[in-house]
């Protein structure tokens, strides 16, 4: 990755406390920050919200080998990867691959319940190979262009904001019907034996989805928030829409002068952030890295090493995030 997108800065953690200190009271005090369009809100059962009752609950590590100086290895950006192809002319630039979460053998090498996240561009008035997924589905979220996709003899229009759960076993093909480039990122996950995929193609268009409600609210969420601080959550796709391995596909937005609850993973659980809109500051363990459109991470999930995303600019940012997991019992 080169210089110019990523910056390094070490923090004691003495600079890191009054940083956070200093960034919440920001957060909570600056109202008159551009805020994200509000949307009717809903209540899911997945609203969930924090992951421990409040900052007292945090366990540090009680020392800074391990996952802290090899953060780098957790982190991925399509623009440092080789282009292949897809479905025939769809080309892809992985930003994460299967590896191991705990020790990357190389950046971005972490997976190990989704086989790849890439980002993927089609060119002007190309079309994919008609085929169908084996072993395996795909989640499309479209990031820029205009296109269609064909799927179980339904056809829908592609353009930003569009998300498409494309399940095992159905031909399907993606056409751009524009003049520009039509952009994506692509998630997929293996499936396994005696899973039953869905018969059809699901379609969303994330702009006209409800703004999720947690359950039960921490006492630290702001106002039109989800969980975590600051965090504003918009379902996509669960295991309810016929997911195999991933548990949900959210996008989830900061807004100006904000940042999301520092928190630790347990372990096997395997947390996607991937910055699709915007530039903000990754906190990670220890260390902040400056985060633009097409990186994406996972913090070493051992119950210890926290995350959070810091933005510091005058408008949202968003992130696509999903979770996988082992085999559903």
């Amino acid at each position: 990755m080169n210089g110019e997108n990523r910056v390094m800065v070490w923090l004691s953690g003495t600079r890191y406390s009054l940083l956070a200190l200093s960034l919440l009271g920001i957060a909570l005090s600056s109202g008159n920050a551009q805020q994200v369009v509000a949307k009717p809100p809903v209540k899911t059962p997945a609203a969930g919200g924090n992951s421990f009752a409040g900052p007292q609950d945090i366990r540090y590590e009680t020392s800074a080998e391990g996952g802290d100086r090899l953060i780098d290895r957790f982190i991925g950006y399509w623009q440092d990867s080789v282009p292949r192809n897809e479905h025939g002319s769809l080309v892809l630039r992985d930003i994460l691959t299967r590896g191991d979460n705990l020790n990357p053998p190389q950046p971005g090498a972490i997976l190990q319940a989704v086989n790849f996240l890439a980002f993927g561009r089609l060119q002007p008035r190309d079309s994919t190979t008609p085929e169908k997924l084996e072993g395996q589905q795909e989640v499309y979220y479209i990031q820029s262009g205009e296109g269609e996709i064909t799927a179980g003899g339904t056809t829908s229009a592609l353009h930003k904001d569009i998300a498409v759960l494309m399940p095992e076993g159905l031909e399907f093909t993606i056409t751009n019907t524009g003049d520009e480039d039509l952009t994506m990122y692509v998630v997929n996950e293996p499936t396994y034996s005696g899973f039953v995929p869905r018969k059809d193609m699901l379609v969303k268009d994330e702009t006209k989805v409800p703004t999720r409600v947690p359950m039960e609210a921490s006492p630290y969420t702001l106002p039109g928030a989800s969980g975590h601080w600051a965090h504003v959550v918009y379902d996509l796709f669960s295991r309810t829409d016929g997911l195999a391995t991933i548990g949900d596909v959210i996008t989830v937005d900061i807004n100006p002068m904000r940042l999301g609850e520092p928190h630790p993973h347990n372990i096997g659980q395997e947390e996607i952030w991937c910055a699709i809109d915007g530039t903000s500051l990754a906190f990670l363990g220890t260390q902040l890295r400056v985060m633009p459109p097409g990186m994406a991470y996972m913090i070493r999930p051992d119950e210890t090493m926290t995350h959070s995303n810091i933005n510091a600019g005058d408008t949202p940012v968003k992130f696509l995030w999903f979770a996988g997991s082992s085999r559903p019992k």
